[in-house]
Order: C-alpha cells, then sequence, then structure tokens
C-alpha cells in the first residue's frame, strides 16, 4: 500500500505564489495558537506538517496580506474541522454533528458567543468580524449559505458511516461536491479578488458548469492522493476506493481511472471556456477574472500535495473542546 504509484495529473495552469507567503506561514501559526485550536504537540506538529498556507498562497497568488491571511484562517478552520468529520468517532455521529453545524451557522449570522463554545467557535466569529470588516453583508450571506452547504454534505456521510453504508459513485459524488468545500473556497475567491459577481451571472448555467467542473477536478485530484490514508482509516468516501471495491479491480487500475477521469475534466474546462457566450464588457472582464481564479485553484490544489504532509498520517488534528 505504501508503494502505491500516483500517476502524473494534467495541469496546464501555472503556478503561481502570493508575494506574501512568508508572512503567512508565521501568520497561520499564530493565529490557530491564539485561538487554541489544537488540543496538543502531536496535532501542532501535524498541522505545520499540512502546510495549509501554501495552498493558500498558491489559491489566491494575486491578493492583498489581509484578505490573504482571512482565506488562510478560513483554510485552516476548515480542515481541523474537516479531520473532526473524517478522522474522529464525531464523524459517525450525525446528530451530534448537526449540533456543531447548528451552533457554527448561529455564530456565522452574529450569534454572541458563550462560555459553553468550543475554540473552534471563537475562530469562526473571529473571521466573521474580520470579513465583515472587509466585505459586503450581501456577499457574505452568499457565502455563509455554502457553508450549509458543506455542513449538509459532512453529515451526509457521517450518516453513511453511522449505518454502514457504502454510497454508489453518483450517490457519492453528489455528497463530495458538497463535503470537498470548494463552493466555499471559489466563493472566497471573489472576497479575495475583489469581484463584483452579480447574481445574474452567478446563478447563469455557465457559471454553474464553470464550478461543477473546476470542484470535480478538485475532488478527484484530492481522492488520488489521500486514498491511503482513507483507506487505512477504513472510510469509504473516496472515488478510487469506490471503484476498486465495487468494480472489483486494482488499487493501481481504480486510482487510474480516476486520474484519467481527472484529465478529461480538465480538457472539458479548457474547451468549454472557448465557447463562453459574452454578458457584456464588464461582466466579461469579472469572469475572466473568476476563471483566472479558477486556474489558480486547480494548479494550487495539485502542487500543495508535493509540499503538504497531511495525508501521510491518519493521525486526526484534534479539538480542543
Amino acid at each position: 500500500m505504501n508503494q502505491l504509484t500516483y500517476p502524473d495529473l494534467y495541469c496546464p495552469f501555472p503556478s503561481q505564489i502570493n508575494k506574501h507567503i512568508d508572512i503567512l506561514e508565521d501568520h497561520a501559526l499564530e493565529w490557530v495558537t491564539r485561538f487554541d485550536l489544537l488540543a496538543n504537540e502531536s496535532s501542532y506538529e501535524r498541522f505545520c506538517k499540512s502546510k495549509f498556507f501554501f495552498l493558500a498562497a498558491s489559491a489566491y497568488p494575486n491578493c492583498q496580506l489581509e484578505e490573504l491571511k482571512i482565506a488562510n484562517d478560513w483554510l485552516s478552520w476548515a480542515f481541523i474541522w474537516d479531520d473532526q468529520c473524517d478522522l474522529s468517532n464525531l464523524g459517525r455521529q450525525p446528530d451530534v454533528l448537526k449540533d456543531f453545524h447548528k451552533r457554527f451557522l448561529e455564530i456565522l449570522n452574529g450569534a454572541e458567543l458563550t462560555s459553553k463554545d468550543i475554540p473552534l467557535a471563537y475562530a469562526l466569529s473571529d473571521l466573521r468580524q474580520r470579513i465583515l470588516q472587509r466585505g459586503s453583508q450581501e456577499w457574505f450571506h452568499y457565502f455563509v449559505d455554502r457553508y450549509e452547504d458543506y455542513f449538509d454534505g459532512c453529515v451526509q456521510e457521517a450518516v453513511n458511516r453511522a449505518q454502514e453504508i457504502t454510497p454508489d459513485v453518483d450517490s457519492y459524488m453528489l455528497i463530495r461536491r458538497l463535503t470537498l468545500g470548494g463552493y466555499v473556497f471559489l466563493a472566497l475567491m471573489e472576497f479575495c479578488n475583489y469581484l463584483i459577481i452579480p447574481d445574474s451571472l452567478r446563478n447563469h448555467e455557465v457559471m454553474k458548469e464553470l464550478k461543477a467542473m473546476t470542484i470535480n477536478i478538485l475532488a478527484w485530484c484530492n481522492d488520488i492522493f489521500s486514498v491511503h490514508r482513507e483507506m487505512s482509516s477504513g472510510d469509504v468516501h473516496n472515488l478510487a476506493l469506490l471503484i476498486y471495491y465495487q468494480q472489483k479491480v486494482s488499487l493501481e487500475q481504480a486510482i487510474l481511472t480516476v486520474s484519467e477521469m481527472h484529465d478529461r475534466e480538465v480538457h472539458r474546462l479548457k474547451e468549454f471556456q472557448l465557447s463562453l457566450p459574452s454578458f457584456g464588457e464588464q461582466l466579461d472582464a469579472e469572469l475572466a477574472k473568476y476563471i483566472s481564479g479558477l486556474h489558480s485553484w486547480i494548479s494550487a490544489n495539485l502542487n500543495w500535495y508535493s509540499h503538504s504532509g497531511r495525508y501521510q498520517t491518519i493521525d486526526s488534528l484534534e479539538l480542543n473542546q
């Protein structure tokens, strides 16, 4: 299992790094320790090895420092919570998970903190305050809605684990588009890059298709590089593992199948971009910046795996309660 050879995935988009990356690395550690988000030295070391700051600096290469810090801290928060949903007993307790998510959404919508709230709730309140200082309330509501979708996906996975359900590939893909968090971080891209995307464009079929293809690419890339961790932890929520179990092929062949799906989707995205309609000069300019941001995310996500130690262990980033 440790000797799996991962295929070279196709990525025609250039790799870029935000000029503030060195500042960001120091900030990332300061923020998680300030809010006491990691339970022990082992969790701290694992966070450092994960290098979420590198992903943030690559995914948002052109944004200013304060926006970049906010994006990084959202990523850190989401990955820490994601580990609890995937690797801890919480990931098999959908009702408990729902209670946490209900409270998180209350805080995102402005509820006051109490002594009963966990450190992640305090960190979430900090992020809400900082983002509203620099972004619009209207956009933030859209952003919170994407977070609610992510939370719903995590609960669906927890139900599957609790009931020992192995989803079929189509059902898994629907859940995966939510649990990846891709819609959250593509929404955050609008904030980081000062994009003005009206609802008429945001809800257009063209935008929906661009986002769906991008999230497929990100998800399938992640499933390839995380297959060892998920197999070791007994989790079935991975496209390569589902193909492996359900189609009775070798794991290497299952990974190759996912890599071929990934590469076809990248080609499809490139071709789709060539046939976009015009929405007028101003919106076309915003859409071009948005597509550039999609390219940055695809490139950043792929490059991050060669720098990060996140998927080399099944230990979770334990929470302080």
